[in-house]
């Protein structure tokens, strides 16, 4: 079964710059649900690959973070699918940690767990720290537009990163899935 890795904040559900701190304010992106649940059930492993600094900035504690992933799992699960692993990086930007993207302790993590490579594995997200991550992993980058996607986008055209040319870029992670799975 293919990994497909997945950021959380402004890939499934609304980022906030003021952060997304409890369930309350987890609300998914329209669309993603549903496309999370189509490629599960197509035979993708989804696995969540997560910075939340917001645990070691004090803006929210491991129950909050807990209760906001059920009920992303049980909206996934209401949907048809289902997700496989949710990885996070409780560390701040500052904390010089192996996991906190762009470094790739998470995905390091990820496969350790899932006894395998992510090497060709997709990668979504909406930052270029995402995607950073993904090529330090020999993972195929995805920028969704959603989030602060669009943002990235406008970087990497007027900070052109050669390693980043590549980068498959859609709307949103409905657009991805259906991509994917009319390519597969």
């Amino acid at each position: 079964m293919a990994i497909i890795v997945l950021d959380r904040d402004g890939v499934i559900n609304a980022d906030s710059d003021a952060y997304v701190k409890s369930a309350e304010e987890w609300i998914p992106l329209p669309g993603s649900i549903e496309a999370m649940a189509e490629l599960s059930r197509a035979g993708y492993q989804l696995v969540i690959a997560t910075n939340q600094s917001g645990l070691a900035l004090g803006l929210f504690d491991l129950d909050d973070l807990e209760a906001m992933h059920a009920k992303m799992r049980a909206l996934v699960e209401d949907a048809g699918g289902e997700i496989a692993a949710i990885f996070y990086c409780p560390h701040g930007p500052d904390d010089n940690c192996r996991c906190r993207k762009p470094n790739t302790g998470m995905l390091d993590a990820i496969e350790a767990e899932f006894d395998t490579s992510l090497h060709d594995c997709y990668m979504v997200g909406d930052k270029r720290k995402d995607l950073q991550a993904a090529l330090g992993k020999g993972c195929k980058p995805v920028l969704v537009k959603t989030g602060v996607g669009e943002q990235t986008l406008q970087q990497l055209i007027s900070e052109p990163d050669a390693r980043l040319a590549d980068t498959a870029v859609f709307d949103d992670l409905a657009q991805f899935a259906d991509f994917l799975l009319r390519s597969s």
